[in-house]
């Protein structure tokens, strides 16, 4: 079993930034690929951006140029730097992990973009 923690959400102002963690923990896995997803209110989620074990990534137009996804491999923890936050922003931003156990999902963290 994998857990995933989600962490680094809350409110910011537009134009402001974040950065948020996720960080898997557990034992007799590997991880082949993370992703970050997010759901905004009285939305389906979404595919944000993700990363593959060896560098790999895939971001939707939607936060290009202003999102960063990055991969520490040592520590199984994946990172999302937010730049130029907009309201459209806001969501519910969940962690995915595709390990050699399965895939798991983490329970979310809130992001709010508002002045």
């Amino acid at each position: 079993q994998v857990q995933l923690v989600e962490s680094g959400g809350g409110l910011v102002q537009p134009g402001g930034s974040l950065r948020l963690s996720c960080a898997a923990s557990g034992s007799g896995f590997s991880i082949a690929a993370m992703a970050w997803y997010r759901q905004a209110p009285g939305e389906q989620r979404h595919h944000v951006t993700s990363i593959t074990n060896t560098g790999s990534t895939n971001v939707d137009d939607s936060v290009k140029g202003r999102f960063t996804i990055s991969r520490d491999n040592a520590k199984n923890t994946m990172y999302l730097q937010m730049n130029s936050l907009k309201p459209e922003d806001t969501a519910v931003y969940y962690c995915k992990a595709l390990t050699t156990t399965g895939t798991y999902w983490g329970q979310g963290t809130q992001v709010t973009v508002s002045s």
